[in-house]
Formats: C-alpha cells, structure tokens, sequence
C-alpha cells in the first residue's frame, strides 16, 4: 500500500508559478512510476505529466509542455511538478498517482494503482 498527499496548490495569478509536491509513505521500496493529473470542473481528468521510476524518462502532455517540469527525489519519497506560466486554463484540481508496474505507460489513468486526495490550483486572469 502506497499513500499520496499532495501540497503546493493555491491561488495564483495568470503568468505567476507554484510547486506542488506529491509525498509517498507505506510501502515505497517498490518504486513507483508516479504521474499527476488535473480535473477542471465540469471536464474529465486529464494526463498532465509522469515521470518513470528511475527519474530518466519524462512525459507530458502538449497542453503543458515548456511551463510544466515533473521531477523525483528518491531519497525523500518526494514528487514535484513545478508549474510556470500559468494560465485561467490550468485551473484544477491536481492529483498525484503512482503506478507500482514494471512498464511504463504514463498517459495511461487505468493503470495506476494509488491516487492522492488533490490540491486545487486556482488561477485568476
């Protein structure tokens, strides 16, 4: 069993930053490919980065791509998605996931076994 809690969320202007961070306790010798996620209100939850087990393979989608830097401290248990150049349509709730897998399919919701509670990113334009 993994737990997940993420922090960091808030209000922030548009163009402003925030770093979330994703905390892992319970059983984290495994290692997990870990991937965060948004939901808007009234759309679906979206793939927006992951980062594999190692830390060498990173993916996001397009919609973040060169304002969204995913990033993991092994050591400390420790994900992070560094977010910059926010706009109103980054408003969501974040969620942090780990997938305890070998491959590594991170756009993949269905494959992740452990999802956190969320943080809210409020953007104001």
């Amino acid at each position: 069993q993994v737990e997940l809690v993420e922090s960091g969320g808030g209000l922030v202007q548009a163009g402003g930053s925030l770093r979330l961070s994703c905390a892992a306790s319970g059983r984290t010798d495994s290692r997990c490919h870990m991937g965060w996620f948004r939901q808007a209100p009234g759309k679906e939850r979206e793939f927006v980065a992951a980062i594999s087990r190692s830390g060498g393979t990173t993916v996001y989608a397009d919609s973040v791509k060169g304002r969204f830097t995913i990033s993991r401290d092994n050591a400390k248990n420790m994900v992070y998605l560094q977010v910059n150049s926010l706009t109103a349509e980054d408003t969501a709730v974040y969620y942090c996931a780990a997938d305890e897998a070998w491959g590594f399919q991170p756009k993949n919701q269905d494959v992740y076994d452990y999802w956190g509670q969320g943080t809210q990113v409020t953007v104001s334009s």
